[in-house]
């Protein structure tokens, strides 16, 4: 089940105001869901469709002080890569060495 936002969480989630999101609810550019009790509530969609999809890919780093020819980070590194098939997994070679 994905998150619920109630309209003030909603709005700083997508970086506007609340006064915002109800102008926008009254003039038909948005619609809200609607609880039994009437409440306004969005979800992960509605921020989706707010902030224009899923996010382009985001560099991670993973910074260790130790040598990276330790067996237990290269077994970590083969764990990221697993976890994470689509994306590069790079090593600094000036600090690794």
């Amino acid at each position: 089940m994905s998150k619920t936002y109630r309209i003030n969480e909603f709005a700083k989630r997508i970086g506007k105001a609340p006064s915002t999101i109800r102008r926008w609810e009254r003039e038909g550019k948005l619609v809200a869901k609607r609880h039994p009790s009437g409440h306004r509530y969005f979800d992960e969609a509605d921020v989706r469709l707010l902030t224009g999809g899923v996010p382009e890919r985001r560099a991670v780093v993973v910074c260790c002080p130790f040598s990276c020819r330790l067996y237990g980070l290269r077994k970590y590194k083969h764990e990221i890569k697993a976890d994470f098939p689509d994306c590069a997994a790079t090593q600094p070679k000036a600090l690794c060495e």
